[in-house]
């Protein structure tokens, strides 16, 4: 560790829900921003033989935006009033979300109930596991139930890698440098196999990182 990362303090509360916010609003501006270019197209009478594409581009982009809150709710919030969640609805929300991504999806995951935290955790490494594959590649999810539950994300591509930021993220250390938005989210799967009496593991080699979490059932 850095002096810089030595000296600097984990967020308390508030800067907390400021990171995850500044993350949440960086995700959802892309698509909000392209539905409202859509909306601008179709009401321009000098450009009304573009509709066909302004409608495709409000469409793609709407249900971007429908994916990316419905992932949000269970990887950051609450998730409304739901208690437990099944491995197939975790999936749906995680393929929706990578949906025209690089990387392929491999749902693994066993059946049964997932609680808030291991929904969390599930769903977060997943996105996580996804994004170590700048460049394409497979990213394998898949659940073991035993002494509590173990979550396994394995990704293979040419370039698969995780950033310095993510890694200070999934460690539990602050950021020293680099992006808030790319150490966010790592350090927020972290926090929720922590905050449930869990574990975090990481293993990178050339072509190839694995994420273990540990959850308590």
């Amino acid at each position: 560790m850095t002096d810089t990362a030595a000296s600097s303090p984990l967020p308390d509360g508030q800067a907390l829900a400021a990171l995850v916010a500044g993350k949440l609003c960086h995700d959802f501006i892309s698509p909000a921003g392209a539905i409202s270019s859509g909306l601008d197209l179709l009401k321009d009478p000098t450009a009304q033989d573009m509709r066909d594409d302004a409608m495709g581009l409000i469409e793609a982009s709407a249900k971007k935006m429908v994916a990316l809150v419905a992932f949000a709710r269970v990887a950051f919030g609450a998730s409304t009033s739901a208690e437990r969640f099944s491995g197939a609805e975790l999936g749906e929300l995680v393929s929706g979300l990578l949906a025209g991504g690089r990387a392929t999806l491999d749902w693994r995951v066993e059946g049964g109930d997932y609680s808030k935290a291991q929904a969390r955790a599930l769903v977060n490494l997943a996105y996580l596991t996804a994004a170590a594959l700048p460049s394409g590649g497979a990213a394998a999810i898949s659940t073991e139930r035993g002494d509590g539950l173990r979550i396994y994300g394995v990704a293979e591509g040419p370039r698969a890698r995780i950033k310095p930021e993510a890694v200070a993220g999934l460690a539990g250390r602050p950021l020293a440098e680099g992006l808030p938005g790319q150490w966010i989210q790592p350090y927020w799967l972290w926090l929720t196999a922590q905050d449930a009496g869990g574990s975090l593991a990481v293993r990178t080699e050339e072509g190839r990182v694995a994420l273990t979490v540990h959850m308590p059932n």
